[in-house]
């Protein structure tokens, strides 16, 4: 298992199109990938659960990994994460 806390600097936050790219990332890995924001997590090919979360502009979220591609999971997400506009 590997997990990182990113901050989210998207204006927006993670509303549906940087939600839907993150779906995709996360969706092209057989690991299980969650987002944990304000005591609740989600999973993160799951745009239902990524916009359930309300996740806003300069807030913390920690990404957990578990699975055979963990590594290159976290490190493509952390890739998208910090480069959404």
């Amino acid at each position: 298992m590997v997990s990182k806390e990113l901050k989210i600097r998207n204006s927006q936050g993670l509303h549906a199109r940087p939600a839907t790219l993150l779906v995709r990332v996360a969706s092209s890995f057989k690991s299980s990938i969650s987002i944990e924001y304000n005591d609740k997590a989600a999973n993160a090919k799951s745009l239902i659960g990524i916009l359930s979360l309300g996740i806003n502009k300069d807030s913390t979220v920690n990404i957990v990994i578990k699975g055979s591609d963990e590594e290159k999971a976290l490190e493509n997400i952390c890739e998208l994460i910090n480069n959404l506009e």
